[in-house]
């Protein structure tokens, strides 16, 4: 096991329930736009399954150990990050009426590292161990 990542997974975890309570009842006290909503909801669900990711991998270090396994950790992290983080920040420029037009385009960057990280989980899982 990886106790870096699975600690990080762990702190995450808990990060990610605390800002899912919020959007679920500080937000919508906020506001009513359902489409911030919605967004905010897809950030923390996205956020909480490469959080579970960072989890397995943490877990998966004890068997498949290498360096493609931590760019896969590494890449779920940055993904938290930038897709995730993006949202959240999109969410609170929306609110305060504030540009969002620099932000926008960080959340698909991030939705491209999660994809790298799921690739990077398969070939360190099914590289041919010696």
């Amino acid at each position: 096991m990886h106790k870096n990542y699975l600690g990080i997974a762990a702190f995450l975890g808990a990060l990610t329930v605390a800002i899912g309570a919020f959007g679920a009842h500080g937000l919508q006290k906020i506001t009513s736009d359902a489409v911030i909503l919605r967004s905010y909801q897809t950030a923390v669900q996205y956020q909480l399954y490469h959080v579970l990711g960072l989890l397995a991998i943490g877990i998966l270090f004890e068997r498949f150990s290498s360096s493609v396994l931590r760019w896969a950790a590494n890449l779920f992290l940055a993904g938290i990050l930038l897709f995730s983080g993006s949202i959240y920040v999109l969410t609170y420029l929306k609110i305060k009426g504030m540009s969002t037009a620099w932000v926008g385009p960080v959340t698909p960057v991030g939705g491209l590292l999660f994809i790298a990280g799921w690739l990077c989980l398969m070939v360190a899982v099914t590289r041919k161990q010696h």
